[in-house]
């Protein structure tokens, strides 16, 4: 369904797919409970040469946490789950969260799903020609570390969304794919939806495609919730359209008002330690599965998704009852930023209000590089830091000693396990926190099947510095960044 209003957003879509190499791409925009323009552009399975068409099943990536977020709050309403109760209430014995600091009951439902859980960033992917990923219950031992305390830091968190699905599964005895399917997606019309792709659906699938151009292979993840949705334009402006209560005639309530008002009360700031936020007037703030902006050009409801053969955005304005959807088979920024171009063709004035924000978004920017003596990423040592420390890295399959000294010069010297020292670069040292890249290998089975460096993110107390030290992979379409509990203390 074309519409004339929207042919210099048209002709940018085009003109972007034909200098990048999409292969296809789908948009979606509503307005006070009407369908305004639904249309899609080059093809779902290039290679088989099958259209895209606003009915063609994207993989949505991020856009999965508040639809997962939406199963969630059904269980809330049910009496099922409070999202003030421990998560490991929830979880079975054998699957429980290690708290590796902070209370152990601060770590609640409701922080997992808002990212404050401490839980740290972790993305782990299984093409469909690798190893088989385990069962939710392993992923969890393996990296269901909290690492710093709960409620203290927004750290976005794929894991704790698998184990929001995961807690979908234990509470409502059934798999989280059939409770989405039940609970959420028949009620809502949604029939172009599934986790994954559901039998029956295949042929409306789009492929994922790398930035090259050549077809990715099938792929998993062991954080479903987060990540695994599959769903058509026309499907996702239906939801977003409940969530802001514009729900069509066919449409069942699957949440009340309340728990729909609930899911976007901003819980969490985004932005937090971002130097250059604080001097705008708003933060990126989050609720239950949705980030939240309200600043100059209104109140903002929405959340994108990427990952490796995806782009997409799903953007909601309650103020003007607007829903956009913008997605993507491959790995391109116009899914993320085509939203403004549509604002500023339904709302008067938007295109000016826009520019004038992000003139003020860089004046900012700017006054803060000009007000710094130092550059922002300058390691300078501290007495606190300078000597020798030595302690341990928390593997799944085992502890790895690690050693770490801290340089008059500014140098950082770095030691996993009998492993060759070697520097830390792009260190960084503020608010107590030390950031760092360094080469290594954490010889896990998990971590072994790619070439990975290691990053350092360790917070400064009671002459200790703990945190997180990740495994990155690189060199790689579909890796991971795994999450390891790090302790080091001085000598």
């Amino acid at each position: 369904m074309g519409n004339a209003l929207f042919s210099s957003v048209r002709e940018r879509i085009q003109g972007e797919m034909a200098e990048a190499f999409i292969p296809g791409f789908a948009v979606g925009v509503a307005r006070e409970g009407d369908l305004l323009w639904e249309e899609a552009f080059g093809w779902a399975d290039r290679e088989q040469r099958i259209a895209a068409d606003e009915h063609t099943m994207f993989s949505l990536a991020s856009i999965s946490k508040p639809i997962t977020a939406t199963g969630l709050m059904k269980l809330v309403e049910q009496g099922k789950i409070e999202l003030d109760q421990p998560i490991n209430e929830y979880v079975s014995k054998d699957s429980q969260l290690k708290v590796w600091i902070g209370e152990p009951d601060e770590v609640t439902v409701r922080r997992v799903a808002n990212h404050t859980s401490g839980l740290p960033l972790h993305y782990h992917f299984f093409p469909e020609d690798g190893p088989t990923k385990p069962q939710m219950e392993e992923s969890i031992r393996r990296y269901g570390n909290v690492v710093c305390p709960a409620g203290e830091q927004y750290r976005y968190s794929n894991i704790g969304y698998g184990i929001l699905d995961h807690l979908i599964e234990r509470v409502s005895g059934m798999g989280y794919a059939e409770f989405m399917r039940r609970e959420v997606f028949l009620p809502l019309g949604m029939t172009r939806a599934s986790v994954d792709i559901a039998p029956g659906l295949e042929a409306y699938q789009a492929k994922r495609y790398t930035n090259d151009g050549l077809p990715l292979p099938f792929y998993d993840f062991d954080h479903s919730g987060a990540s695994a949705v599959f769903c058509s334009a026309h499907d996702l402006l239906r939801f977003g359209m409940f969530h802001l209560k514009q729900r069509l005639p066919d449409q069942k309530a699957v949440l009340s008002d309340e728990s729909v008002d609930a899911m976007q009360v901003p819980t969490a700031e985004q932005d937090q330690g971002n130097p250059a936020a604080s001097n705008l007037r708003s933060t990126s703030k989050y609720g239950i599965g949705w980030a939240i902006n309200d600043d100059e050009l209104g109140l903002r409801i929405s959340h994108s998704g990427g990952m490796g053969g995806v782009s997409t955005k799903l953007t909601m304005l309650p103020c003007e009852s607007i829903v956009i959807v913008t997605l993507a088979n491959t790995s391109h920024p116009l899914a993320h930023t085509l939203d403004t171009d549509i604002l500023s063709v339904l709302i008067p004035g938007f295109g000016d209000k826009l520019a004038e924000f992000r003139a003020k978004q860089e004046d900012s920017k700017t006054h803060l590089r000009a007000t710094t003596d130092e550059p922002i990423n300058r390691f300078e040592p501290v007495p606190d830091l300078l000597g020798d420390w030595t302690g341990t890295v928390h593997t799944y399959q085992g502890e790895v000693p690690l050693q770490i000294s801290f340089k008059p010069s500014g140098d950082i010297h770095a030691c996993l396990s009998d492993q060759m020292w070697t520097l830390v670069n792009d260190a960084k040292f503020e608010n107590d926190c030390l950031t760092g890249k360094m080469f290594g290998h954490i010889s896990t089975e998990d971590a072994n099947r790619y070439r990975h460096h290691l990053h350092l993110d360790l917070k400064l107390g009671e002459g200790a510095l703990n945190g997180t030290l990740h495994a990155m992979s690189h060199g790689c379409k579909l890796g991971y960044a795994l999450g390891h509990w790090c302790e080091v203390w001085k000598q």
